[in-house]
């Protein structure tokens, strides 16, 4: 029998960032007819996080978080930048009761700010520290503030993609801040990585532009389970080592939590990756094979970015590609 998991939404705040580096080469003119935008440009996005239960008895972990969101630790010209409302995750954990010590697993898709900033927190009044360093920020001199921080699940272990782990390490990425040392180094001996196989063969290391004839390998080796029940997927284009997360809720659907690699359902067409991509070719092909197999395989999908309602299915548009439909 089959393990399966009952989901809650983590709604874990609104943030905004620039609406043509999330639209990447797709022009304002056709963009702007369906993305609102603010008086300064920026496109208001969500921190969407899941919570996951297994059901049933076994081995393995009982509550599991998929991505963390920015978390509370910025400083105020940085949340002033993206215009952040104050919530994160522990705040959409505590509307459910759910007390951090509890989680037993976290799934990461990639360590950008964005999505592993809350697996640390702010120091609390009264409690040591669990490591120092520089502050992350966005404003100002990089490092320039030194604090103290503590993991905000203190009983999980972390998993991401070995390359990810790598990159962010290295700082290989699109942009200069965006790994913070603040939400990575506390977790060196909490972290479990897996060697998912990418859709395609890619550089070894670093951001260096692939070869456009890479060949797609079988689907078959392309899937790893890190716990009972739930596989991850390498989605590679946004980050080398991004991945997406796959499960089986208590109905009987097969949920995959989609990263970066299509954010929101405006990124749903062939050419809408992120100017922050790695590689923006590589993203449309993880895109494209991502909504292949979401089609073929009747799997619904939970856009990790997206302002309205995040679960989505996928549905063909008859000339070889693929849109999106609630569900």
């Amino acid at each position: 029998m089959s393990v399966r998991y009952r989901f809650n939404a983590l709604r874990a705040g609104a943030f905004k960032l620039d609406a043509g580096c999330m639209m990447g080469l797709i022009p304002r003119v056709v963009w702007s007819r369906s993305v609102p935008t603010d008086d300064r440009n920026r496109v208001t996005l969500c921190h969407n996080c899941l919570l996951l239960e297994r059901l049933g008895t076994g081995p393995g972990p009982r509550l599991v978080v998929i991505e963390a969101g920015t978390g509370d630790k910025l400083d105020e010209a940085s949340r002033k930048l993206f215009d952040l409302d104050g919530r994160w995750v522990q705040t959409a954990l505590d509307e459910l009761g759910v007390a951090s010590e509890r989680i037993d697993a976290v799934v990461i898709s990639h360590l950008h700010f964005d999505h592993a900033g809350g697996l640390t927190r702010k120091v609390r009044a009264g409690e040591e520290p669990e490591w120092v360093g520089p502050a992350g920020a966005f404003t100002g001199k990089e490092g320039a503030i030194t604090h103290g921080v503590r993991r905000t699940f203190p009983n999980a272990r972390v998993h991401v993609q070995r390359r990810e782990w790598e990159d962010a390490l290295a700082g290989r990425g699109m942009m200069t801040r965006t790994y913070f040392s603040d939400h990575i180094l506390p977790l060196r001996e909490h972290i479990e990585l897996a060697d998912t196989p990418s859709p395609f063969t890619l550089p070894d290391a670093g951001p260096a532009p692939g070869d456009p004839t890479r060949p797609e390998r079988p689907d078959a080796e392309l899937e790893t389970m890190i716990m009972p029940g739930i596989w991850v997927m390498r989605v590679p284009g946004h980050t080398w080592g991004q991945q997406a997360v796959r499960f089986e809720d208590e109905m009987g659907r097969m949920i995959v939590f989609t990263p970066d690699v299509m954010p929101t359902a405006w990124h749903a067409g062939r050419a809408y990756s992120l100017a922050y991509d790695v590689e923006p070719y590589t993203s449309m092909r993880s895109r494209g094979w991502l909504l292949r197999r979401a089609c073929e395989n009747g799997w619904l999908l939970y856009l990790d970015h997206e302002p309205g309602e995040p679960l989505r299915r996928v549905v063909s548009d008859g000339q070889g590609w693929w849109s999106l439909a609630p569900v």
